[in-house]
């Protein structure tokens, strides 16, 4: 296996939904609820198709679960709760999540028990990518290229959005990193990807 480079430190985003955020009776007045973040659902980037890893030891759950906290729409300034805990079960990231009481959080959460609100989306950096050519294996045999997988990567923070983008678990995903709109420049988006290259590859 050639070892082209190990680490990005490019912050992305990828959203989910799921049929229902399930509330978590008993605990908080029902202020609880559990979520999926993620999973190894392809996800079609403008360079390609990406697949986030959940094997052992692929997620890095040591942030979130120390500091992480729950937003609304990516957005820094809008707190809305904290992550009880995080963790991995078949194949993907689910949390538990408490949202708080003040007004702007509490509008959130109605939301969210009535159903309105069902897009989740985690936001992540990745360490280890490996880029699997078309036709060919993953080195562990489980993912068919042209894909880049990322093999280790540390979700940082988990959004309760409004816009759904991959019908596939917790509470969407995001066309457009919210940062774009506010004007970062395309120079931060568009990461010198390093990759762990297919032992497979032809030459």
């Amino acid at each position: 296996m050639e070892t082209i480079g190990t680490k990005t430190g490019q912050k992305e985003y990828r959203e989910f939904t799921v049929d229902a955020i399930r509330s978590i009776e008993g605990k908080d007045d029902g202020r609880r609820f559990r979520i999926s973040f993620s999973s190894e659902q392809p996800y079609d980037r403008c360079w390609g198709r990406e697949i986030l890893e959940h094997a052992d030891n692929s997620v890095d759950l040591t942030r979130i679960n120390e500091i992480g906290c729950v937003l609304f729409n990516h957005d820094r300034n809008k707190v809305i709760g904290k992550i009880e805990r995080a963790w991995i079960e078949n194949g993907r990231g689910e949390a538990e999540i408490s949202i708080d009481e003040d007004e702007e959080s509490e509008k959130i959460y109605q939301k969210m028990k009535s159903g309105t609100l069902k897009g989740v989306s985690v936001g992540y950096i990745v360490d280890v990518w490996e880029e699997v050519l078309a036709g060919k294996k993953s080195s562990d045999g489980r993912f068919e290229g042209p894909v880049s997988i990322a093999k280790k990567w540390v979700p940082f923070e988990i959004s309760v959005v409004s816009v759904p983008a991959d019908p596939t678990v917790g509470v969407s995903r995001q066309e457009t990193s919210p940062q774009r709109s506010k004007g970062v420049g395309q120079g931060f988006f568009d990461y010198e990807r390093q990759l762990i290259v297919n032992k497979n590859r032809s030459f």
